[in-house]
């Protein structure tokens, strides 16, 4: 599956992620060992989903090195999407 990757980095918890799309897609907000399981195609755990306003906005719930990735399902087409930390 295709998708777009932006990598966090270490985190402390409580920071809000703002991410703006150019259409709906999946937004998963996840810590390293879930995007690792997603990258594989494996049973993963993550925080957001189907997103269909923009801007998202998301807080990182725990200290540990998070990721944000974006992608369609699945489905044919692509998306732009920009991602920043508010705070």
């Amino acid at each position: 599956m295709q998708y777009l990757h932006n990598d966090l980095g270490l985190l402390d918890g409580n920071e809000v992620v703002e991410v703006t799309l150019d259409k709906a897609a999946n937004v998963r907000l996840m810590d390293s060992s879930n995007f690792n399981r997603y990258r594989k195609g494996d049973s993963h755990r993550c925080i957001g989903g189907y997103v269909t306003r923009s801007p998202y906005r998301v807080r990182v719930p725990s200290a540990g090195h998070w990721h944000v990735a974006v992608d369609l399902g699945g489905y044919a087409g692509s998306v732009r999407a920009g991602v920043r930390l508010l705070g």
